[in-house]
């Protein structure tokens, strides 16, 4: 577990620079807890952005699982599970293909199917400080 106390949208760049290496040493598969505006997406805009990415990059809201394509061919999963009710509805969805695939899958409001998560993964916390400032915790899980 790593924490950053306290950071702002101007921070947001270094901290994903930072964030990317010590997520990618653990698991492609990275999951961002936070209450609604606290920051999931955007974070997960610069992640990309550093990963490669060019172009828009949205939530996935009513489309469920966005794909982007990385400049070394690999691609990235990006998916809002908020809609869904369950574990089941992911697995419907064919989530355990994307996680399998070895491709970074980001996963927001992964409370939503909490059953899927008994496998290697990386949990970002994002916790609203104040209107600007967040905190942020890294978790490994094994």
């Amino acid at each position: 577990m790593k924490t950053w106390p306290a950071y702002t949208l101007s921070d947001l760049g270094s901290l994903a620079a930072e964030l990317i290496p010590l997520a990618l040493a653990h698991s492609p598969i990275w999951l961002f807890r936070g209450q609604m505006g606290a920051g999931k997406t955007t974070l997960v805009k610069e992640l990309t952005r550093q990963l490669g990415v060019n172009g828009h990059v949205q939530s996935p809201t009513f489309a469920l699982v966005n794909e982007y394509a990385r400049p070394n061919g690999s691609d990235i999963y990006h998916f809002d599970l908020y809609r869904l009710k369950n574990a089941q509805e992911a697995l419907d969805i064919g989530i355990e293909d994307y996680l399998d695939s070895g491709n970074i899958c980001l996963i927001e409001w992964p409370e939503q199917a909490e059953d899927l998560w008994q496998i290697p993964h990386v949990e970002f916390e994002i916790t609203t400080l104040d209107e600007q400032t967040r905190r942020l915790t890294l978790h490994e899980h094994h």
